[in-house]
């Protein structure tokens, strides 16, 4: 049969199904086959939170976006073109979100009666006139997966597993994604299966068939290689991102790599991936506990190693006494938060941005500390170098703030050359550096006000840490109230004084009046409704702030030269609160706290509001 090749210059797919259909696994896979192909790409997991949510319930419902194009994109999408609904619970959850005309390819396998009551549909929707509105196509994914399977040695069950590769290969036909990557894939993930490899393959190629022979499906669709910088490109996500920029700063600085963690989600991939790298000399300990995790990486920046402690915001929490204590012995330390919606456990697969005040203000005392957020899950590796320079330079814990969204999403890497990176090596102190060959601890650096790293066991060097407040230069325990008063604003002195870039405006023309300001995973959503609005003819500068603390030194300047000020932020409006107590400037603030990022067509709307409002 000959079919009709439409080609389209972009497509947002959705993978819904139960947290057993293996919606991430297929997400996963079909994203690996598109960044082969070279389309720009940017993806969204959304799973439950429980380990094994009830089957077929709207809870239990796994779902794995991707926006796939043959230009730059900067967010997941907004809405669906094609949803793929595994159960009647994945139509119901996601139905919502497909525009009118959209494909649903649905498993009508699992519509029975029983599912069906489930979610509470009193009849069966792809048999009524409720989804007229959109193009369906009813596949029995399972039972077709079942009979292409019929000769292997595998159990029914098995075989009914392997549904979600029956889809893969029908989407892959039907978007002519490269399918040698996903074979070799399920080579190797099943090596020690060879029946259960064979199996997948089987179904995956049956797939394919399925949408080469069917007359359900008239048309397949092409979507050519985006233009990008010349370089070499892998598909990364955000925790990935981070766990390699780690293993680049304890490369550039010349520092073993130690991280201290306790499992917690969506952290935990980094600990995962960074364990896998021990021939960096990088040493990962799962710690029996969050407070153990930060002493374990405190003690190993003491030791003179890139000390690491990864967590999220509940785990913060209980960190937070040890991070003061990396502030006054004067440590390096990075403590990487990738934020979840709260308070408490509260949703913990959700995306939030509601650490910000707790990263700059969540311990007793005077205790500030440098924050650093990326934009974007590839910006992730350089945020986490920039971290280590800070931490490095200045010896100070840093608070490094990723997110859900970014830590889940994925997106096309340009893998840096080695030459690029920074250099941020470290120069311990081996000599005394006092009169009559004493060593002073807390004698400072007079450019960074940081004091000297001597690597315990060093002659001569021997000196007092803890946590009760130490003399000035001598680090001796003191609790004169002038020498107290003195340390505290030395202690603010070098967090305010450490150097970092000014703040980029983007403003094409000069003559926007309003700036929308963001900062962390905010970015692709701010800048891609920002080029709606300029495409419809609004005038609208975009800025986007990496360092919170301290900010850059042009911040004031910026505010102070746009009309209106336009700041989104997935919390109540925390960084808002502080520009404008620090700048009086009338922050205009749009937030929601859904767990979700925001859409760019819903930002868009809000902007032209701005720009159109007296």
């Amino acid at each position: 049969m000959t079919k009709q090749v439409q080609q389209l210059d972009r497509v947002i797919i959705r993978f819904a199904g139960d947290s057993g259909d293996g919606m991430q696994l297929t997400g996963d896979r079909f994203t690996a086959e598109t960044a082969q192909f070279g389309n720009d790409l940017s993806t969204l997991p959304n799973f439950p939170a429980e380990i094994r949510a009830p089957a077929g319930t709207l809870p239990g419902v796994s779902s794995f976006q991707l926006h796939f194009a043959d230009h730059d994109i900067l967010t997941p999408g907004d809405a669906p073109n094609v949803l793929v609904a595994m159960n009647p619970a994945a139509l119901k959850a996601n139905l919502g979100d497909l525009p009118r005309g959209a494909d649903i390819i649905a498993n009508t396998d699992e519509f029975t009666k029983r599912n069906l009551q489930k979610v509470g549909y009193d009849g069966n929707p792809l048999e009524d006139d409720s989804l007229a509105e959109w193009r369906v196509h009813s596949v029995p994914l399972t039972s077709l997966t079942v009979r292409a399977l019929e000769g292997f040695e595998i159990s029914k069950k098995d075989a009914e597993r392997a549904k979600n590769m029956f889809a893969l290969g029908l989407l892959s036909w039907l978007y002519h994604r490269p399918t040698e990557a996903t074979v070799a894939f399920l080579e190797a993930k099943f090596a020690k299966k060879p029946d259960i490899a064979k199996a997948n393959i089987a179904a995956f190629q049956a797939g394919w068939n399925y949408g080469e022979t069917t007359e359900s499906f008239s048309v397949s669709y092409e979507i050519k290689p985006a233009t990008l910088p010349p370089g070499v490109y892998r598909n990364i996500s955000g925790n990935q991102a981070l766990a390699y920029g780690l293993i680049a700063a304890s490369v550039q600085s010349g520092l073993p790599l130690f991280l201290g963690s306790y499992p917690i989600t969506p952290a935990s991939d980094i600990l995962h991936e960074l364990s896998k790298h021990k021939r960096f000399g990088v040493r990962t300990f799962q710690a029996e506990d969050e407070i153990a995790g930060v002493g374990a990486a405190l003690g190993a920046a003491f030791g003179g190693a890139l000390g690491v402690t990864t967590t999220s915001g509940p785990g913060v929490a209980l960190k937070a006494e040890t991070v003061g204590l990396a502030v006054t012995t004067e440590l390096p330390l990075i403590v990487v938060d990738v934020q979840r919606a709260g308070p408490s456990t509260g949703m913990p697969t959700k995306t939030e941005q509601t650490d910000l005040l707790m990263a700059l203000y969540g311990r007793n005392g005077e205790s500030p500390v440098p924050v650093v957020a990326p934009a974007t899950p590839s910006d992730c590796f350089d945020a986490a170098i920039e971290a280590a320079r800070i931490a490095l330079r200045y010896r100070t814990p840093v608070m490094l703030l990723s997110d859900g969204y970014l830590a889940n999403g994925s997106e096309p890497w340009r893998v840096p050359e080695i030459d690029d990176l920074p250099d941020i090596s470290v120069e311990f102190t081996t000599e005394p550096n006092g009169d009559g060959g004493a060593y002073l601890p807390f004698k400072r650096d007079p450019q960074t006000l940081a004091r000297p790293w001597a690597v315990p066991g060093t002659a001569g060097l021997e000196h007092r840490i803890g946590g009760i407040e130490k003399a000035d230069g001598t680090g001796n325990i003191s609790y004169d109230p002038d020498n107290h008063d003195k340390m505290v604003r030395l202690r603010q002195a070098k967090i305010d004084g450490i150097e970092v870039p000014d703040l980029d405006v983007d403003d094409p023309d000069g003559d926007a009046r309003v700036l929308v300001l963001g900062w962390g995973s905010t970015y692709g959503p701010i800048a891609a409704a920002v080029r709606r609005v300029r495409k419809a003819g609004g005038k609208v500068a975009q800025a986007h702030l990496r360092h919170l603390n301290p900010l850059p030194a042009n911040t004031g300047d910026v505010l102070g030269s746009y009309d209106k000020v336009l700041l989104p932020e997935i919390n109540l409006g925390q960084l808002a609160l502080l520009l404008r107590a620090r700048f009086l400037v009338d922050v205009i603030g749009y937030n929601r706290v859904r767990g979700l990022p925001f859409k760019a067509e819903e930002l868009a709307a809000v902007i032209q509001d701005v720009i159109d409002s007296d």
